[in-house]
């Protein structure tokens, strides 16, 4: 099996879609199935030796880290050409992903895409909703042709089936517990950014619209202040919401920029609770690290953070943008040690459950039942 996965971000970018498809390559490696990436060109270091065909690229004006990329494609076709895979894989739908759909077409190979961003509520935080329907068009035409069209979450599922999409197919994601576990050394992590005698509370993710931020700067200014005091705000994630987030913020709210690996599953150990307010998740990686790690979230009631969090059991969930559902959970949730202990307990059970191995097996099942279909038709 040889697989093509065009995506207009890659490791070493920082956000979901690039995390999931880190993942994804270094299975596909673990178990010899032979992949070609192509992406954008990145301004960031990358000392891994992928098999990447990288592209020319400047930075978009919308998201200043992610990349519009500028694609050669009679170097690209040469580069398919060689490697002659079974089944293109598009993981974005932008320019690189455009390329992966053209090639589909034009050489005669199965396509599947997958959906990881739910970019039509983007537009709602990004002041430009008259483009709703078009953006929809363009989905549709965009995945016409794929086979299947993998999504991370029952609510993305049910969204894309409310607009008429087709051979949608369940991809969640899973949480490697090794790394993210609740036994962290917590005093340490504490004692860098002095926080020993206070309570912590978390939010994990890209400082952006999207993500809600207004709603959190509100609820942490509204938290009573007797326990306020007690309170300590550790903001991990960086982005073009960051320094407009620093001049608004509270006293008690430390920004740390990205973190990752052992570092970032220090952050969320140590952490009481993960106050994550975005609407907009198609799944919500770092809800599930946080469960891994022993911590409950206080989510929004919306998208693929819904069917991860179970309301009472492994954290608390509230209605979007709602500041007193917010501080009322988080209220709840500081004034009652033992509940917090038993959702983190119950999260880290769950989330012992979510196996990337599972996970990627069914994909690798998913890729071969296309190429066998595609075998079968080819030569009867």
């Amino acid at each position: 099996m040889r697989i093509a996965i065009f995506t207009d971000t890659f490791y070493p970018d920082v956000n979901g879609v690039a995390k999931t498809l880190k993942r994804l390559t270094s299975f596909l490696e673990s178990q010899k199935i032979s992949y070609k990436i192509f992406a954008p060109s990145s301004p960031a270091k990358d000392f891994t030796d992928y098999p990447i065909h990288r592209t020319k690229s400047l930075s978009f004006f919308l998201y200043p880290e992610c990349r519009l990329a500028l694609p050669n494609l009679l170097q690209m076709k040469s580069e398919i050409q060689s490697f002659s895979p079974d089944l293109i894989h598009v993981a974005t739908p932008f320019n690189i992903g455009l390329c992966g759909v053209y090639f589909s077409k034009k050489m005669n190979i199965p396509l599947v895409c997958s959906y990881h961003t739910n970019f039509d509520e983007y537009l709602q935080y990004y002041n430009l909703p008259f483009l709703t329907r078009l953006l929809w068009n363009y989905m549709h035409w965009f995945h016409k042709t794929c086979k299947k069209i993998f999504v991370p979450s029952p609510a993305t599922l049910q969204l894309l089936k409310q607009q008429g999409f087709t051979n949608l197919e369940l991809w969640p994601r899973g949480v490697d517990c090794k790394l993210f576990h609740p036994n962290h050394h917590k005093n340490s992590f504490k004692s860098d950014y002095k926080l020993e005698d206070s309570y912590l509370l978390t939010y994990v993710g890209r400082l952006a619209p999207e993500k809600d931020l207004h709603t959190l700067l509100a609820v942490a200014k509204t938290l009573p202040p007797d326990l306020n005091k007690k309170i300590h705000w550790l903001i991990i994630g960086d982005g073009p919401l960051r320094k407009e987030l620093e001049a608004k913020a509270p006293a008690n709210m430390t920004f740390t920029g990205y973190l990752s690996g052992k570092r970032l599953a220090q952050a969320y150990a140590s952490s009481d609770i993960l106050v994550f307010p975005s609407p907009t998740e198609t799944f919500g990686n770092v809800v599930l690290e946080s469960l891994a790690c022993g911590t409950p979230v206080i989510g929004a009631k919306s998208g693929g953070v819904q069917n991860i969090i179970e309301p009472g059991v492994t954290g608390l969930l509230c209605s979007p943008g709602n500041v007193q559902e917010f501080t009322h959970s988080i209220l709840h949730l500081l004034t009652n040690h033992p509940l917090r202990k038993q959702m983190g307990n119950a999260g880290r059970h769950y989330a012992l459950t979510q196996s990337w191995e599972q996970i990627l097996n069914n994909l690798i099942y998913q890729y071969s039942d296309i190429i066998q279909k595609r075998d079968v038709q080819k030569y009867a």
